[in-house]
């Protein structure tokens, strides 16, 4: 590569990955020797790029944390990824992350090629997200727990169990996973001496302690395959809060020996409180009552109704006088 301001940007790309370059290996991409790289080095390093250099065997160039970050160059398929994996970031569990994703995409989409601008306008215009309805992860929280995992560094934390029973932990934290809005810290837990899932918007405080340690093997191939497998055998139930319409004892004659906890509002109504399995089974359950009713929580089992009302009516729409 002959073009020097090309090979200058070429180079800067190469060395934005998270990885140390061999000044072979980059001679042999840019077709140059690998004193020519020296120099482009050293050109960047003039330019206020922070191009750090090792020795040894494993040594090579790779470029360091600055003051200010260097404009990012990027490929095509690279543009495109990171646009349209910001359009669903704007649909995040992540708590605050939603307007920063929406700002982070107008800018790339103002300097994008006139041709990545429509491969990205056609992916937007072909899909939608659903309105997220899942808790929220606080960001600092979660960035503190990839920090642990990839250090391999103790941790200490709060958490809310689903029963509402407070613990501390200490753990040694191995993956994190993201299972529908919801993520999982996957980590083995030194209190009770075995694997355990957490879910991170009931974590808080997290606090490493400095003590690093050895990776110890999963009991499945992989963190996810552990996430699913826990799901599977420890599903959470749906817990729902509604208003019935109807006298508490009504209530109480229907729902017979159901485990559901209920309060009186008035003489007409009553706030009841029970859970299911899955949303499903419990929307069957609330339809068999035979009343009016209204969802105060949780906002899945609401829309689940919604849309199962709408199918029935376009079921019997041609019934309809």
């Amino acid at each position: 590569m002959t073009d020097t301001p090309a090979r200058l940007l070429t180079l800067l790309s190469l060395l934005q990955t998270p990885r140390e370059w061999p000044g072979s290996e980059l001679a042999e991409r840019l077709g140059v020797t690998v004193r020519t790289i020296r120099r482009d080095v050293d050109r960047l390093r003039e330019l206020g790029y922070p191009v750090r250099a090792s020795r040894g065997a494993v040594g090579g160039y790779r470029l360091a944390a600055g003051k200010a970050m260097p404009p990012l160059l990027l490929d095509d398929e690279e543009a495109v990824a990171i646009a349209v994996g910001l359009r669903g970031a704007a649909g995040s569990a992540v708590g605050g992350v939603e307007e920063a994703s929406v700002r982070a995409l107008a800018k790339l989409e103002q300097v994008l090629p006139a041709r990545l601008r429509h491969r990205v306008s056609t992916f937007s215009a072909a899909t939608e997200l659903l309105p997220g309805g899942g808790p929220a992860v606080d960001p600092d929280v979660l960035t503190a727990l990839a920090a642990a995992v990839t250090a391999r560094e103790r941790l200490r934390f709060a958490y809310r169990a689903g029963d509402g029973a407070r613990s501390r932990r200490l753990v040694e934290p191995h993956r994190l996973v993201a299972a529908g809005r919801r993520w999982y810290l996957v980590a083995f837990d030194n209190d009770r001496d075995d694997w355990r899932i957490f879910r991170v918007d009931r974590l808080t405080e997290p606090v490493t302690t400095g003590v690093r340690v050895p990776p110890r093997e999963l009991p499945t191939p992989d963190a996810a395959a552990y996430v699913a497998q826990s799901l599977r055998l420890h599903r959470e139930a749906v817990r729902a809060v509604l208003l019935l319409h109807l006298p508490i004892e009504e209530a109480r004659r229907r729902l017979g020996a159901a485990p559901v906890e209920l309060e009186p509002v008035d003489e007409r109504s009553c706030r009841a409180r029970t859970e299911a399995d899955t949303v499903d089974w419990l929307a069957l359950k609330l339809l068999g009552l035979d009343c009016e009713f209204t969802v105060l929580e949780p906002p899945e089992l609401a829309r689940h109704l919604a849309g199962l009302a709408g199918r029935l009516g376009r079921a019997a729409g041609e019934f309809r006088e």
